[in-house]
């Protein structure tokens, strides 16, 4: 029996890494959580959670899963990054290969990418640092949404309103959440629209106040520490800005409309203003074909596995590394300096983390 750990630092990990448990739970296996930073508050009666070092460290796993870009060097154990989303450049830079995506901390000794794009670009970065190893798995946050729900034109009863799922990041220089308030207020006052609303974790904490006084018949806000993908399917259309979510609703087959985005494409409706915002909302309502297309081939470029099983092949990509290949790998590099920075980092945010 194998045991793992899953280091969870951001809510959005929840979602990320429950596919996953569920794979080891399947095989006879064994995890437990390790939350620093956030809430341990969604975590289930039934799941095990480790609060200090020590227990971490008598735990012994063999391999810690991580979603986010740091994880302690010191726990037990290789390191697998599994990311927090697909690979697209979200701040606007020259080129996606200049993202944060791509860069090479010295924390993790297997990467499991999404798609031949990024597994290609670190399997360069590992051919040329030689300290981890890339497997092409897919992205266990997807398995659900792959495996259990039916992509297409959502069935709406009989003189239902559209369900809009709005998701909104954080960055001052994308967010759309402040300026788009009161049109979404109005919006969902006229009975022509129904609204799930959702803010990042790090969102202004005015900005998440306004939107939940906003609340209700026609407008539902949902606390960015509940999983979000059992929600996706309620919704006919997405509206974002430049959050990574909207790659994860195109995988329905449904369409998006964005306001400014840093991301623009023809796989996405953009506005540009508020007062067009609804005509941009009912023009994606009406499902234009050449936009589902190019959401479908963006999708094929994102993620190379539409089956739901990508918890397995992380599983798997893990066994072969413990068996294979982690003898073959160089030793990551020493710094030292990124070391005790990440000891102070573990510090503080074990402080803030509610027990």
């Amino acid at each position: 029996m194998r045991r793992y750990l899953f280091f969870v630092n951001q809510p959005y990990s929840y979602s990320i890494l429950r596919p996953l448990q569920a794979e080891i739970g399947r095989r006879g296996d064994e995890v437990a959580w390790f939350v620093a930073g956030c809430s341990a508050a969604p975590l289930k009666p039934d799941e095990t959670r480790l609060k200090t070092v020590k227990e971490v460290e008598a735990y012994g796993a063999e391999a810690t899963f991580v979603p986010g870009d740091w994880v302690p060097y010191f726990f037990p154990g290789i390191k697998v990054e599994v990311f927090h989303g697909m690979a697209r450049n979200k701040r606007g830079h020259k080129s996606e290969d200049e993202s944060d995506h791509y860069r090479i901390r010295g924390w993790f000794d297997l990467y499991c990418t999404h798609a031949e794009k990024d597994t290609e670009k670190f399997q360069a970065l590992a051919q040329e640092l030689g300290h981890f190893s890339v497997a092409k798995t897919g992205w266990p946050k997807l398995d659900s949404l792959l495996k259990d729900v039916s992509g297409g034109e959502r069935a709406r009863s009989e003189g239902e309103s559209p369900t809009v799922f709005f998701a909104s990041t954080f960055s001052r220089s994308v967010t759309c959440a402040p300026q788009l308030a009161d049109k979404i207020e109005t919006l969902s006052k006229s009975g022509k629209w129904r609204f799930i609303v959702t803010l990042h974790p790090k969102m202004d904490e005015s900005t998440v106040d306004r939107y939940r006084s906003m609340q209700s018949a026609n407008l539902r806000f949902v606390e960015s520490d509940e999983d979000l993908i059992p929600l996706l399917p309620e919704a006919d259309l997405m509206l974002c800005d430049t959050s990574s979510i909207m790659f994860e609703f195109m995988f329905l087959e449904r369409p998006v409309v964005t306001f400014r985005t840093k991301m623009p494409g023809p796989y996405l409706i953009d506005v540009q203003a508020i007062e067009q915002l609804e005509d941009g909302l009912m023009l994606a309502v009406q499902r234009p074909e050449e936009l589902l297309d190019a959401q479908k081939q963006l999708c094929r470029d994102l993620h190379g596995f539409f089956d739901g099983r990508s918890s397995e092949r992380v599983l798997d990509a893990v066994d072969q590394f413990l068996t294979e290949k982690k003898q073959t790998l160089k030793s990551k590099p020493l710094n030292l300096i990124r070391k005790l920075k990440v000891r102070r980092r573990l510090r503080r945010e074990l402080a803030k983390t509610p027990h």
